[in-house]
């Protein structure tokens, strides 16, 4: 059995991040081997965000604050945390979220979810649909608008 502590996790900080989205990561379940779920550990300086506002088409997530007061945003709208607040978010728009920390002190949070591939995101805000396969070859990330028949580009046989 592989185990770790999450009371001082390292953190890696992707510098091609943009600004506003600069959130250190601890990815624990690749750590531990998981297959079936992932579990990442955030530490969210101020003014930064774990990532875009979306929802899951194939997977369930959660949240768990640690420490600090992030701010969440869900279609019901927005809502300081504070620490061992916990949410769900299941699949679908219903389960949109995004989490931002405007506080003046670090925050750190949380997250678990069902691993699942093949499945996409959806971000409404900019109106974006992630495909996730599991192979970085064909993931991709592209704009609704890029939209194109079923059989766009296929030849009569």
């Amino acid at each position: 059995m592989k185990r770790t502590n999450i009371g001082d996790p390292a953190f890696a900080f992707d510098q091609t991040d943009p600004p506003g989205f600069g959130a250190g990561m601890a990815r624990l379940g690749k750590l531990l081997g998981a297959k079936e779920t992932g579990i990442t550990v955030y530490e969210l300086p101020p003014g930064q965000a774990i990532c875009p506002y979306h929802y899951e088409c194939g997977e369930e997530e959660w949240l768990l604050v640690l420490s600090g007061a992030p701010t969440l945003r869900t279609p019901a709208g927005e809502e300081r945390l504070e620490p061992w607040d916990v949410a769900c978010f299941p699949r679908g728009p219903e389960g949109a979220h995004g989490l931002r920390n405007e506080a003046e002190e670090p925050a750190r949070v949380l997250m678990f979810s069902t691993v699942v591939h093949p499945t996409a995101t959806v971000y409404p805000d900019s109106d974006k649909v992630g495909v996730w396969v599991g192979d970085p070859e064909v993931d991709m990330t592209v704009r609704r608008s890029a939209a194109v028949p079923y059989y766009d580009g296929e030849a009569e046989r």
